[in-house]
């Protein structure tokens, strides 16, 4: 049997996700967002965590799944995708559960208006499916160039 995969579960407009804990650095509140000139319509700007500058996505934005509204419940994912640090908002980041591979089905097409390009599975638990999301496929290679160049200045 293989182990279990501790996994974040969070909400864009009314569907469940989920990733591996292990793309997830920490959770935290969303704070004042300074805007960023000249950048995608996704990303929001960026903000100062424990002295580190940020680059701030709107999560719903970059998978075409519509608009923020930012509540009390609003969080930022902060993640890490090959040494670059950023962080994904999210409308609430609800549990930590761990799920069994076993599982896990292939990705279909399409899952909850998301494309399979960023996803890793749908998982079937036992009172839904849980739309697993890989945080390492949400960027092409131009958008990641983008996320670095903020990063970086």
């Amino acid at each position: 049997m293989q182990t279990a995969i501790k996994t974040i579960i969070f909400q864009l407009k009314q569907q469940q996700y989920g990733v591996d804990i292990q793309q997830v650095r920490s959770i935290e509140r969303l704070d004042d967002v300074t805007e960023v000139p000249n950048t995608s319509d996704f990303i929001k700007g960026i903000i100062n965590l424990r002295g580190q500058v940020i680059p701030i996505i709107d999560l719903k934005e970059r998978l075409n799944l519509g608009n923020q509204d930012y509540s009390e419940e609003t969080r930022v994912l902060i993640i890490e995708i090959e040494g670059v640090t950023a962080g994904l908002i999210v409308d609430e980041a609800k549990d930590v559960i761990d799920i069994d591979p076993e599982i896990i089905d292939p990705t279909p097409s399409m899952a909850g208006g998301v494309h399979s390009e960023f996803l890793r599975g749908v998982a079937k638990l036992e009172d839904r499916l849980l739309i697993m999301l890989d945080f390492a496929s949400i960027f092409d290679t131009r958008e990641m160039e983008e996320v670095k160049e903020i990063n970086e200045d």
